[in-house]
């Protein structure tokens, strides 16, 4: 079943390259939606759980770095622009 989450995280390494997180996110793990609308965050669409999007980037992440994936909702709020907003409501 497609669910909706959003992942947030602190990649801490100075000089670190990050690619391969941002790769296995939205290539091995969502599922072609998804949006990067805040540096350190995405909100994406998977049909894993979070447990097993946390355990594809294991592999990209640092003992020092932080991850947190949690599933949105419907009742969301914020500040975007209209074609943000758009695209993100058709995610629901």
């Amino acid at each position: 079943m497609v669910k909706t989450y959003m992942i947030t995280y602190d990649l801490s390494k100075p000089g670190q390259d990050y690619s391969d997180f941002k790769k296995i996110l939205t290539e091995d793990i969502s599922n072609g939606v998804w949006c990067h609308f805040w540096d350190s965050s995405y909100l994406f669409q998977t049909n894993l759980t979070a447990n097993e999007a946390v355990d594809k980037l294991r592999p990209a992440i640092d003992s020092t770095d932080r991850v947190i994936i949690v599933e949105a909702a419907k009742d969301h709020q914020g500040w975007m622009t209209d074609k943000q907003w758009d695209y993100i409501n058709k995610m629901f």
